[in-house]
């Protein structure tokens, strides 16, 4: 007798198990000498070497199917069951390539959406460091915060580091009161949003308990080595210099980095030069190093956000223009 325990937790347990239960009385009627037992995101199969393997291999098909797709009939389920299919599933994987990064709550599918987010994961798999740069509202951000949670329920990594740099967007945050968590925090809100969006909240909870998944300001990076880990820099236009290139030599052993930014909103003070545009500049040619650009077609806000990130673009062309035609005469 053999007992085997596979984890379902990068798909959703209500299309793998089925409405009522649907699909796993179909997987126990495939496997009538099997024990088969679900225990929340698990199923354990109980028998003899030989018919776990089968069963295995089967499930194995299943979720590979799933984690791609999201939703897979009874029919096809059936099919899979009932014969060998994976050249089928092994096609479909071809033609659609990490569509679905994760199921969060209530099966809500996370999955790259525009072309440039498919390109931002498929970069991101070849390398271990990648720049994302792109507007307001492309899905840079939440993009890399999906892969971050399927690399830690696969357990390719054991943890997540989220990070930012501290830097006032106009207004000044000083004054609240509060202790200096409660100050940060605002910084940090929209990665504990897409965090939210991912992860249930008692498990969400218990990762921030224990640090698998920490969220802290850019300088509190200093000094650390990040083995084994997700990590990710968001709104790296307002790091410097000195603050990117220490965080970039801050990463270890088994570690990957994504590295967002918008190089239109760098809300550093003016005697201060962005870091971010120096990085892309002179790390572009680097094995290992990978490099995106995100654009207005891959905004996936409000259907307004394309059009306001046009009107600005269109402003700052004309602005530009202007400066050059003055630039022109004074020199004349």
């Amino acid at each position: 007798m053999t007992d085997t325990i596979i984890n379902l937790e990068t798909v959703n347990p209500i299309e793998f198990f089925g409405v009522n239960n649907g699909k796993l009385d179909l997987l126990k009627k495939k496997f009538p000498l099997l024990k088969i037992l679900s225990r929340g995101t698990q199923i354990k199969l109980s028998g003899a070497p030989e018919q776990v393997d089968v069963a295995r291999e089967k499930i194995t098909l299943i979720v590979s199917y799933l984690e791609r797709n999201g939703h897979m009939s009874e029919n096809y389920f059936e099919q899979i069951l009932g014969g060998d299919d994976a050249e089928t599933v092994d096609h479909f994987v071809e033609r659609n390539p990490n569509e679905v990064l994760v199921f969060g709550p209530n099966g809500k599918s996370v999955r790259a959406r525009t072309a440039n987010q498919k390109k931002l994961v498929q970069i991101s798999e070849k390398n271990d460091i990648v720049f994302a740069i792109g507007p307001a509202g492309t899905g840079k951000t939440y993009t890399a915060v999906a892969m971050a949670v399927r690399a830690l329920k696969n357990k390719n990594v054991k943890k997540i580091i989220l990070t930012r740099p501290a830097v006032e967007a106009g207004e000044s945050l000083g004054f609240l009161p509060g202790d200096l968590k409660e100050k940060i925090d605002p910084y940090l809100r929209p990665l504990y949003d897409a965090l939210d969006d991912m992860i249930p909240a008692d498990k969400l909870g218990y990762y921030m308990s224990t640090r698998t998944i920490e969220i802290a300001p850019l300088a509190y990076m200093r000094g650390r080595t990040l083995d084994n880990a997700f990590i990710i820099l968001d709104e790296a236009q307002n790091a410097t210099d000195l603050q990117l290139k220490m965080f970039l030599t801050r990463i270890g052993a088994n570690a990957k980095a994504i590295i967002t930014g918008d190089m239109t909103q760098v809300d550093l003070p003016r005697n201060q030069r962005s870091g971010l545009q120096t990085a892309v500049r002179i790390l572009k040619n680097i094995d290992g190093i990978g490099h995106v650009e995100l654009d207005e077609e891959d905004v996936v806000r409000h259907r307004l956000v394309k059009s306001i990130l046009r009107a600005y673009n269109q402003e700052h062309e004309k602005q530009e223009e202007q400066r050059e035609e003055r630039e022109h005469r004074e020199r004349r």
